[in-house]
C-alpha cells in the first residue's frame, strides 16, 4: 500500500482492500458522489451514495429482494425467457452482436427486480443515451459543458417519463412485490425513485452486459475451457464464469474516503495509517491476483481454486462490507442462463472480436463488436 502523487492511496493487496471495504471508518467515494452531494439536504440520496446507519437499514430490508433462494424462484423464469428469444435470434439471422443480445439480457431482468415493468417502448435506446460509451462533462463555461449539461437533463426527463413514472403509478394504485414498491412505502418520491432506479440500471444492466461479453470473449478463445463449460454442470459453469470474474473485474476500481486514521496491513508485519479525510483507491486487478489470498498462479483461470478463508471465489469483483453488490447472484445467474445456452448452439464461432474501450473514472472496460455467427450462415 502506498500514497500516489495525486495524493490519493492506492491498495493493492486483498487483506488490505478488504479491510478498507468492512471499515466503519470509510465512506463512498468516486462514482459521482460529488454531484450528488450538491442536491438539497431534503432529496433523499440513492442507496449508492449513503453510509452509515441509515445505509445498513436500507440494505437489510431490501436484501429480500436479492437472496440466492429468490433470485432462482423468482428471476429464473425471466432469465430462461429473454435468453431464449435473443438466442433466438441468432437462429434466425445466423448473427448478432454479442452486446446488443447481453443488453437487452439484462435491462430485462433488471426491470423484473426493480418493478420497471410498465416501460413505454425505447427502453433500451433511453438507457444507451443515459450511459454512452464517451461521457462529456457538463458546465456552464463552455459549449461543450453546456451542451453535455442539457443531453443529461433530457436523458433525466426521457428515462423518468418513459420508464419510473408508469412503474410508479401502477405501483401508487397498487403495491407489487419489488423495489419500487418498497421505495414508495418508505415515501420516497417519483424523483428520488428515479434515482434509485437509475444508480440500479448503472449496477445491474451495463455492468452485466459488459461481463456477458467478457466472459463470451474467454470461452470463444479457450477451447479447453469452452469444453469444460458445456459439459458441466450449473455448480462448475458458476465457478468457470466467478474464476473469469475474479480476473476480469468490470469495475477495476473502487474508491473511498476515510472519516478517522485508518490503521492497515502495510506488509512485513508493518503497518500504515491512512489520516482522516483522505481517498482510497481499491485497484482491484491487483487485489484478485494476490497470491495470498487467491493461491498460486493467480494469474491463470482455475475454477474452484483453493482461497483464503473469507476469500470469495470472484475476489473482491463485487466489492465487500457495507457496499457490496446485491446483485451478485442476478449476475452471475443470468449471465450462466444466457450463455449455456448461446454455447450449445451447433457451429457457433466468433466472427469478429469485440472493440475494447475502457472508462478511466472506475477502472471498467467497455467490450463492443464481438459478432457471433453459425457456420454457414455467415
Amino acid at each position: 500500500m502506498r500514497r500516489g502523487p495525486d495524493g490519493v492511496w492506492q491498495v493493492r493487496g486483498y487483506e488490505e482492500a478488504r479491510a478498507v471495504l468492512r471499515s466503519t471508518e470509510t465512506v463512498q467515494a468516486g462514482l459521482g458522489i460529488e454531484t450528488v452531494e450538491k442536491l438539497p439536504s431534503k432529496i433523499r440520496r440513492p442507496v449508492l451514495y449513503r453510509d452509515g446507519p441509515e445505509h445498513r437499514e436500507h440494505r437489510r430490508q431490501t436484501a429480500r429482494f436479492f437472496t440466492p433462494r429468490r433470485v432462482d424462484e423468482r428471476y429464473r423464469e425471466v432469465m430462461v425467457r429473454v435468453a431464449e428469444a435473443q438466442i433466438g435470434k441468432v437462429r434466425e439471422a445466423g448473427h448478432a452482436q454479442l452486446s446488443d443480445l447481453s443488453f437487452h439480457l439484462a435491462i430485462e431482468v433488471a426491470s423484473a427486480v426493480i418493478g420497471l415493468t410498465e416501460s413505454r417502448p425505447g427502453i433500451r435506446e433511453r438507457l444507451e443515451r443515459f450511459f454512452p460509451e464517451k461521457f462529456g462533462k457538463p458546465g456552464l463555461t463552455s459549449f461543450h459543458g453546456i451542451y453535455w449539461l442539457v443531453r443529461q437533463n433530457a436523458n433525466w426527463v426521457r428515462v423518468y417519463l418513459g420508464d419510473v413514472r408508469p412503474a410508479v403509478r401502477v405501483r401508487r394504485r397498487q403495491r407489487r412485490d419489488d423495489l419500487i414498491s418498497h421505495l414508495l412505502d418508505e415515501g420516497c418520491s417519483a424523483g428520488e425513485i428515479l434515482g434509485e432506479c437509475l444508480t440500479f440500471a448503472a449496477a445491474g444492466m451495463i455492468t452485466t452486459r459488459e461481463f456477458v461479453n467478457a466472459a463470451a470473449w474467454h470461452l470463444f478463445t479457450d477451447q479447453a475451457l469452452l469444453t469444460r463449460y458445456q459439459t458441466a454442470d450449473e455448480a462448475d459453469r458458476i465457478a468457470i464464469l466467478h474464476e473469469i470474474l475474479r480476473l476480469e473485474p468490470v469495475v477495476g476500481r473502487l474508491r473511498r474516503r476515510t472519516t478517522a486514521p485508518l490503521t492497515l496491513p502495510g506488509g512485513d508485519d508493518e503497518t500504515v495509517t491512512v489520516p482522516a479525510g483522505e481517498l482510497v483507491d481499491i485497484l482491484l486487478d491487483s487485489t484478485n491476483l494476490d497470491a495470498r489470498a487467491v493461491g498460486a498462479r493467480p494469474e491463470q483461470i482455475c475454477p474452484g481454486r483453493a482461497m483464503t478463508e473469507g476469500a470469495g471465489p470472484p475476489g473482491l469483483s463485487f466489492g465487500d462490507g457495507p457496499h457490496k453488490c446485491p446483485g451478485a447472484h442476478v449476475a452471475i445467474l443470468e449471465t450462466d442462463v444466457f450463455l449455456s445456452r448461446l454455447f450449445a448452439l451447433p457451429g457457433l464461432r466468433m466472427a469478429t472480436p469485440p472493440r475494447v474501450g475502457f472508462n478511466d473514472e472506475i477502472g471498467s472496460y467497455e467490450l463492443r463488436d464481438l459478432t457471433v455467427t453459425l457456420t454457414g450462415r455467415e
